[in-house]
């Protein structure tokens, strides 16, 4: 369990000096005890205090990072067993596995076709994010040369999957400098697999058979010098992958730490949509790596698609940025758009504006990236801001006319806006979806 409060604030300074920018040193100790505060933020704790309180003040799961440069994965971190409790951090990992039984050719249009599976969703690219190379030879040249070869041909982080240390090592002279995740360690292996991750600063799997020898496992590994870790509980059918990910988050929580680590599940079912059903169950429990067989990007899309919802803050909607954004190629009689920059209402003003086939200019105002009718409630979709972003965007240099189109659910807001801006407002249709009809309607310039 985690520290208390009262037992934090015995290890402060007790100063009151409000430089960790909280009143008093009790009221930093109640946010750290909460998770809202970092010891880092007051500068006068001694180095004691620092040692004592470490623990409490980390994240119940430890942050790991795989790979190297732009694509490097961060797991971890996490502290909540439910979304809205907070906010999961990190969104879990999408590997794709490669044999190194497959010649050169299959090895690298295999590598090219997991480079591609990249996806636009509400703006946003999101893509898969690790290759996997079993060692399915059982030959240790044959594994490294396989990882040799999908290292040259891909950015993304490698799982070297191989329980036989000679063959990792071999791997790892070969791709070592790109810190793979190493999967892994066992009771029989943990020795040697835990020297190579020592030596190339790589994060370890450490997989038992059952929950009990894991935690086992992890306090070995541990007690060795080695914390970068993913567990595995060496489950297979998804609902023991179920229980096991719920229980090691669950006891995460309450400070256990052998538990304390990101995991890592592999789908396994060869039937191809209820492999997509078993990845669906392991990113929403907790999965911090799903490892697949599948690079086809229908049975990807769906799970890139779940992920971005589940590990969205739910306190903070999805935004694009306020702008103009340009749609088709609108010259100095196009029509002018206004509404939110929340990203769903958005796309839906941009779709059937290019459905109209008229091109046209969209202000996405900035509302915190909230609907219109719930900015407007809320005071932050107003004339004043709809009349500043006329003046400040600079869309006045762009159309010759003077006319703005503003969603028909906030007409209260034309007769202040036309007043402020000096622009004439047309009051749009309730619904983007009658923008095409509005136009041959009403759009005279």
């Amino acid at each position: 369990m985690g520290l208390t409060g009262l037992e934090i604030f015995k290890q402060l300074p007790k100063t009151n000096c409000k430089d960790c920018g909280h009143p008093t040193c009790l009221a930093f100790a109640m946010a750290m005890a909460a998770g809202k505060a970092g010891l880092d933020q007051c500068p006068h704790v001694s180095e004691a205090a620092k040692e004592a309180l470490g623990a409490a003040s980390a994240p119940p799961v430890a942050l790991v990072k795989i790979g190297t440069g732009e694509k490097e994965l961060t797991l971890g971190n996490e502290t909540v067993l439910f979304r809205h409790d907070k906010r999961f951090e990190h969104p879990a990992g999408i590997a794709i596995t490669l044999s190194d039984t497959a010649s050169e050719d299959e090895i690298t249009a295999r590598v090219s076709q997991i480079n591609k599976l990249i996806f636009d969703r509400v703006g946003q690219l999101h893509n898969v994010n690790l290759v996997a190379i079993t060692n399915d030879s059982g030959d240790a040249g044959k594994f490294a040369a396989a990882a040799k070869l999908a290292s040259e041909n891909t950015d993304y982080p490698l799982i070297l999957i191989t329980e036989d240390t000679a063959a990792m090592e071999k791997a790892l002279e070969a791709v070592g400098g790109k810190k793979p995740l190493l999967c892994g360690a066992t009771a029989s292996n943990y020795e040697g697999m835990t020297a190579l991750a020592k030596k190339y600063e790589a994060p370890l799997v450490v997989k038992g058979a059952d929950l009990n020898e894991l935690a086992e496992l992890v306090e070995k590994v541990t007690a060795l010098g080695h914390k970068q870790l993913i567990l595995d509980s060496g489950a297979r059918e998804v609902h023991k992958v179920l229980a096991d990910q719920t229980q090691i988050r669950r006891q995460a929580l309450k400070r256990f730490r052998p538990f304390g680590y990101p995991t890592i599940t592999f789908v396994t079912n060869d039937d191809p949509v209820q492999a997509v059903a078993d990845a669906a169950v392991y990113i929403c429990k907790y999965a911090g790596i799903v490892v697949l067989q599948t690079a086809d990007p229908a049975d990807i899309l769906p799970l890139i698609t779940l992920r971005l919802n589940i590990y969205t803050d739910p306190q903070k909607p999805i935004a694009v940025e306020s702008k103009i954004y340009e749609i088709g190629n609108p010259g100095p009689d196009a029509p002018v758009y206004v509404t939110t920059n929340f990203s769903l209402t958005y796309f839906c003003v941009a779709g059937d504006v290019e459905a109209s086939r008229v091109p046209g200019y969209i202000l996405a105002v900035d509302t915190d990236g909230i609907s219109v009718l719930t900015g407007w409630a809320a005071g932050k979709f107003t004339a004043e801001k709809i009349a500043e972003m006329l003046k400040e965007s600079g869309i006045a240099e762009k159309v010759s006319h003077r006319k703005v189109i503003i969603p028909g659910g906030v007409a209260v807001l034309s007769g202040k806006l036309q007043e402020l801006s000096g622009w004439e407002v047309l009051v749009g249709p309730r619904e983007s979806a009658a923008i095409p009809s509005f136009l041959k309607l009403r759009w005279n310039v």
